[in-house]
């Protein structure tokens, strides 16, 4: 992966030839990954592959003085090859165990590698603490169970131990700044504290929101943070924040997230289109009949 994200690439093109050579993703599922139509990735990665022949890009692996250089690149190619086995964007299952089994040896790899390096420890903190949850987050039907609904007795208390303990190390190397991965450690260490959904510190997931390095550039990280506004202050300002955020119209998790704010505030004839936009957007199966649930207990029309 240090090898295929060589600086001479954009690092988004770094990234998408990572996932589709290397991590074991189709040309679409790259493109879902990074939230662009399949035909411009399709495109893309032939200009990287073009650049590489066109500049005689040499086959080698980095020396290890130029490994901090392409952290970024391989960092984000581990995450989003996680995120794809995490919630699958297509097919019967909801998890894609392989992928995030994949994902999270990558990582203790990488740890192994650069073991004060703090996008590391944050890139495996946030793995371990987000798949601690997976035995609870099926239920025996195969269905998805939402965070708020989840048997916590059924999350990995090992796994969240080491994560919470990997972001303080992280904490600490990188006080005034904290690298991305760091804080979205911490806030899926918040919620992993939490004795229960309701009694999660919702000050504090959104304060991590508001130290998030990029959070103004980053669309998907500004409707997560527009969530958690909504679990504290309520769906009509969850609902503002989410309906200002620009360039997710393409996002099935925007059109949803909006469903569920318009649904608890009553609007049940906007909640319905919503629902169907998402839908309409394409997602794997379990998700999708959850998303058909929640549109069935709307009044109908």
């Amino acid at each position: 992966m240090f090898t295929c994200c060589h600086p001479a690439l954009a690092l988004e093109a770094q990234v998408a030839l990572a996932l589709r050579t290397l991590g074991g993703l189709s040309t679409a599922e790259v493109a879902r990954s990074l939230l662009v139509p399949e035909p411009t990735m399709a495109k893309r990665l032939s200009r990287a592959r073009q650049k590489i022949a066109q500049a005689r890009i040499p086959y080698r692996v980095p020396d290890a003085d130029e490994l901090p250089g392409r952290l970024a690149g391989v960092a984000a190619t581990v995450y989003l090859i996680f995120n794809e086995g995490y919630a699958a964007g297509a097919g019967a299952d909801l998890v894609r165990v392989t992928l995030t089994a994949e994902a999270i040896r990558l990582a203790r790899l990488l740890a192994g590698l650069m073991p004060d390096e703090p996008t590391v420890l944050g890139l495996l903190a946030l793995l371990l603490l987000t798949d601690a949850r997976r035995a609870a987050r099926v239920d025996p039907g195969g269905r998805p169970v939402l965070l708020a609904d989840q048997d916590r007795s059924k999350w990995d208390a090992e796994a969240i131990k080491e994560g919470v303990e990997l972001v303080g190390r992280a904490l600490r190397r990188t006080p005034d700044h904290p690298d991305q991965y760091v804080v979205q450690a911490a806030i899926a260490a918040c919620h992993s504290l939490a004795p229960a959904y309701a009694a999660a510190n919702w000050d504090a997931v959104i304060s991590w929101y508001d130290v998030l390095p990029g959070l103004a550039g980053s669309p998907v990280a500004r409707l997560n943070r527009a969530a958690a506004v909504a679990e504290r202050d309520g769906p009509g300002p969850g609902l503002a924040l989410v309906d200002a955020i620009d360039g997710l119209t393409g996002y099935p998790w925007w059109h949803a997230t909006r469903a569920e704010l318009l649904q608890r505030l009553g609007r049940p004839a906007e909640a319905r289109a919503a629902y169907e936009q998402a839908l309409g957007l394409g997602m794997n199966e379990p998700q999708a009949g959850h998303l058909r649930g929640r549109m069935s207990g709307l009044p109908p029309q």
